[in-house]
């Protein structure tokens, strides 16, 4: 193949394209920020995505309108194009299937288009989260097939996890340290160099692709274990009496108390990850008890909320069967519009089980992906009235400032405020209640 040492500067000097494989969350981002570097080819297999894209039209609001209609990206759902390209960067889900192993499918088909499509001399950058050995056990063998091409003579391979925080303003491409990898030296200097144009906080070179895949799964699972038990501290707590923020906030203290809070944990990240790394445990013939404890409690949470909703209203006198509760947000976290593997549905399902359907009301999430995944279909804001209980479920900015008064009907008014975005002492005369 040819030498990838100064893939770098042909990169730079425009003669040679970056593509990224997947315009979601991430991968979209990603392509803007390049392309104010290099030449870019967005793919993506949704034309409707692509066409949104085209008409300045970013349904993540991740990078805003402004952003999509000047970007020089050039989108197409044509993988065909993707031959014009000799740095791909796949940046794809990896979801779970219903039996919370890890569903590659994404990831699988991905390698396949990268193969068909694979110019010799091209390095190929895997940024999705997977357990350690997928890139180089089940992404090269697909590749290599598709193509013809071998792998470390054609083309090389290297790794860098994605760190995108979903409607985090803060924390963005540029300052956040970006991990990378790749199957030799050479491929490592080269995404290493790359990757410079756009990451400002600074590169971390990781010794091996599956070192930096760890490091991706680890990350989130350590992340998910802090909240399950700051989640099992509020059961715990509730039991006790003690309201669990007012706890945290006097911990919180002592200098080197870690600031975690409970709540919901959903996402494709923190709520998956953990699956990703005890499903390559347990091939492995270790049976994981720490992490799958954490995944239980947090799991669980959803189903913890809705039933003391439930005794809320059994407290206040109001009959629970065909009860008017409304539940104020639906993504995975606030300020964002993704609503996949969103723990808010859990809520639904199980104030269902009381005969209760609740009216769900967020002005933030992707309607219509809701109604295509959930089969759900909200009520506005501004329709909600005569509730008996309201549920905060997701901190909405929108929800911060919101007036309540006219959402209740007659007689007690229960409130739960998931993650405390609210002041209880504004509410007196509510039977409040928050994790």
């Amino acid at each position: 193949m040819d030498t990838i040492n100064s893939l770098y500067d042909r990169l730079v000097a425009g003669e040679e394209k970056l593509a990224l494989i997947g315009l979601g969350y991430v991968g979209m981002p990603i392509a803007v920020e390049f392309a104010n570097h290099v030449k870019v080819i967005g793919f993506n297999h949704s034309e409707k995505r692509i066409q949104q894209y085209k008409a300045g039209i970013d349904p993540t609001h991740e990078v805003g309108d402004d952003a999509i209609r000047e970007t020089t990206v050039d989108f197409t759902s044509d993988e065909k194009r993707l031959r014009e390209a000799r740095f791909l960067i796949v940046a794809v889900p990896t979801p779970l299937k219903d039996d919370k192993t890890p569903d590659l499918e994404p990831v699988e088909n991905a390698s396949r288009i990268v193969g068909r499509n694979l110019s010799k001399g091209s390095v190929v950058v895997y940024e999705s989260t997977v357990y350690p050995g997928v890139t180089e056990e089940i992404c090269i063998p697909i590749i290599e097939k598709e193509s013809g091409l071998k792998c470390g003579v054609d083309w090389k391979i290297g790794y860098s996890p994605e760190r995108i925080n979903p409607g985090d303003k803060v924390h963005r491409l540029r300052t956040i340290k970006k991990i990378v990898s790749g199957m030799d030296e050479e491929t490592l200097d080269t995404v290493a160099r790359v990757y410079g144009l756009v990451v400002d906080a600074g590169i971390h070179r990781a010794p091996s692709i599956k070192v930096a895949e760890a490091a991706k799964v680890i990350e989130n699972s350590q992340r998910d274990i802090n909240i399950a038990f700051m989640n099992e501290l509020s059961i715990i707590f509730h039991k006790m009496g003690i309201d669990t923020k007012a706890v945290l906030e006097a911990a919180g203290t002592k200098w080197n108390f870690l600031p975690f809070t409970p709540g919901l944990v959903g996402g494709h990240c923190i709520g998956v990850d953990p699956y990703y790394l005890t499903y390559k445990a347990d091939s492995l013939g270790y049976h994981s008890q720490v992490i799958l404890s954490g995944r239980y409690i947090n799991d669980g949470m959803g189903k913890y909320v809705a039933e003391n909703c439930i005794k809320q209203l059994i407290a206040a006198d109001k009959p629970v069967r065909n009860a008017k509760v409304a539940v104020l947000g639906f993504t995975f976290k606030e300020n964002c519009p993704d609503a996949r593997n969103t723990r808010v549905i859990d809520i639904v399902n199980e104030l269902r089980e009381y005969g209760i359907e609740p009216y769900v009301a967020d002005p933030v999430a992707d309607k219509d992906e809701v109604k295509r995944i959930y089969g759900l279909a909200f009520t506005a804001l501004d329709e909600l009235h005569d509730m008996d209980a309201v549920i905060i479920a997701v901190a909405h900015d929108e929800f911060r400032n919101l007036d309540l008064e006219n959402v209740y009907g007659s007689g007690a008014r229960v409130l739960l405020d998931v993650k405390g975005i609210l002041d209880p002492k504004q509410y007196p005369d509510y039977r409040y209640w928050r994790l």
